[in-house]
């Protein structure tokens, strides 16, 4: 069976745009994902201690075969390649892969929690989201473009349009101001 899953990427430590740019060749490159999808890349403010650079933001949709625990197995393994530490709630990280949605299920388990739990109130989750599903519906009946519309677009900056992301950036390493969505 297939389902539509959608996960979250995050970076601030390490060349970020690069961390990104690379965990998503490696989904592509996982077994059992097929037609990945990226959002644009966005830059957003830090979420927890404030003494850690800006955040680069990503979404990815991907087709996947895998079970739910499975694919958090597989992201988690391209998080630690990464070099990933979890040593602080919310600290800087190399590398943050979240599932946020697989499909319509709703999942509570010890390991995992779909919807991720703080996507709602995520405009650095809800707006990449919404560059590769614009018509999403979330499992309870929300639409997506709702609770982007009601949180907006305020501490987040696109900058860049299209992935690999890479192929501009040194274009976008030079440019001091990002454009607002």
């Amino acid at each position: 069976m297939t389902v539509t899953a959608h996960v979250a990427l995050g970076s601030n430590l390490e060349q970020p745009q690069l961390q990104l740019q690379t965990a998503v060749a490696a989904i592509k490159d996982t077994r059992h994902i097929y037609n990945v999808v990226c959002s644009r890349l966005y830059r957003s403010d830090p979420v927890g201690p404030s003494e850690q650079p800006d955040y680069y933001n990503a979404v990815v949709g991907i087709v996947t075969t895998l079970a739910p625990l499975a694919l958090l197995d597989a992201l988690q393994a391209i998080e630690n390649a990464h070099g990933r530490t979890r040593s602080l709630r919310w600290g800087p990280r190399t590398l943050d892969l979240d599932i946020i949605l697989f499909g319509n299920q709703v999942i509570e388990s010890p390991r995992l929690t779909v919807p991720h739990y703080q996507m709602r109130v995520r405009n650095f989750v809800l707006c990449p989201l919404l560059d590769v599903a614009p018509d999403l519906v979330l499992p309870d009946g929300q639409p997506l473009r709702a609770l982007v519309d009601e949180l907006g677009y305020q501490g987040l900056s696109v900058i860049a349009d299209n992935y690999p992301w890479l192929q501009d950036s040194r274009r976008f390493a030079a440019s001091t101001a990002a454009k607002n969505c």
